[in-house]
């Protein structure tokens, strides 16, 4: 008797946990941030005026889009160990390039946007090769980085909002516009093609296990002939190019470019890609990004809805990613689990 109550004993200390489970479920499907999703759709739908209607829906997915645009270079560079601040550059320098090519200099659309592309994957391939060639953190780099642009871009434009770009690029990101005759704003289904391109480049790809290989143990992924540094030249240069991309958007939306365009796109695409469940030490994907650019979304529209102002937004959100931060302390880096 004592024999069979010994052997439950033990198969029941074998046994995870509740929260061991629970643990590798949020893990697995960031079941904490589809939860809050839902509860603050539900929320502002029964709390705010005109919360779920379609126009209102569409607004809060344009929003979405533009934060979930700004965290995906954000994602890569976090999952190789790094953080980008010359991302709102990025997006001033995209936005400010195609108003005054094609609207001052009467440049067409594709040569300007290919000057841009150009710009971006130079400058940030700089940032991660000076990163990594000497060992210089890259909060210091991106940042240098982003004065250079900034500076550049307001001896050019004299700090003025000048030119005006295509305007097939308001269409693309206003709330009413359709995507092959079909009622969704086509930034929104751009949104989504680049989730998934992104998101099966990093989980089903050579080049997308390199990014992990490099963030997990950058020690490692060179004995195991994974060049880190291009790596990290790679990353930060692609970075750069989305940024500077949704700058060209940002333009068509904004119907100028300007210097500050990008500034709110620091914070909060760095906090949608914490919330999503993304964190150094290649913990995540840029599938948690999106959700993490959805929760904000949602509960920054029921904020304004309930009065709340900018500063509260900004205190409601800092809690936010000091709460999922604590959660990710309690789990283990994939280099832990290896």
């Amino acid at each position: 008797m004592s024999t069979v109550g010994a052997e439950a004993r033990a198969d029941r200390a074998e046994r995870p946990s509740l929260w061991v489970r629970l643990g590798a479920v949020q893990r697995r499907f960031q079941l904490f941030q589809i939860i809050a999703l839902v509860a603050l759709f539900e929320w502002g739908t029964w709390t705010v005026t005109d919360f779920a209607t379609k126009q209102s829906v569409y607004s809060m997915l344009v929003t979405a889009s533009f934060l979930g645009l700004a965290g995906a270079g954000q994602t890569i560079v976090v999952l190789v160990g790094g953080i980008d601040f010359s991302i709102p550059a990025f997006i001033s320098l995209g936005a400010i390039l195609m108003s005054e090519l094609t609207g001052s200099h009467g440049w067409a659309f594709v040569p300007a946007l290919l000057v841009i592309m150009a710009f971006a994957l130079v400058l940030g391939a700089v940032n991660g090769y000076v990163s990594h060639r000497f060992r210089v953190p890259p909060l210091v780099v991106t940042l240098g980085m982003a004065s250079v642009i900034t500076g550049g871009l307001l001896v050019w434009t004299h700090g003025q909002q000048t030119g005006s770009p295509p305007t097939f690029l308001g269409r693309l990101s206003s709330v009413n516009g359709t995507t092959l005759g079909i009622g969704i704003p086509p930034v929104v289904v751009i949104w989504a093609v680049v989730a998934i391109v992104l998101g099966v480049v990093l989980r089903r790809t050579l080049a997308g296990r390199h990014v992990y290989a490099t963030g997990s143990n950058p020690v490692a992924a060179e004995l195991a002939l994974v060049r880190t540094r291009r790596v990290w030249v790679g990353a930060f240069a692609a970075s750069a190019l989305l940024a500077a991309l949704l700058g060209v958007l940002i333009a068509g939306y904004a119907g100028a470019g300007g210097t500050t365009l990008g500034d709110p796109y620091l914070f909060e695409g760095l906090a949608a890609v914490i919330v999503g469940g993304t964190a150094f030490g290649a913990r995540g994907d840029y599938w948690r990004t999106v959700l993490g650019a959805l929760v904000l979304t949602v509960l920054s529209t029921v904020l304004v809805g309930k009065g709340y102002s900018s500063a509260d937004q900004q205190i409601i959100f800092g809690i936010l990613i000091l709460v999922v931060v604590a959660g990710y302390g309690r789990e283990l880096r994939l280099r832990d689990r290896i």
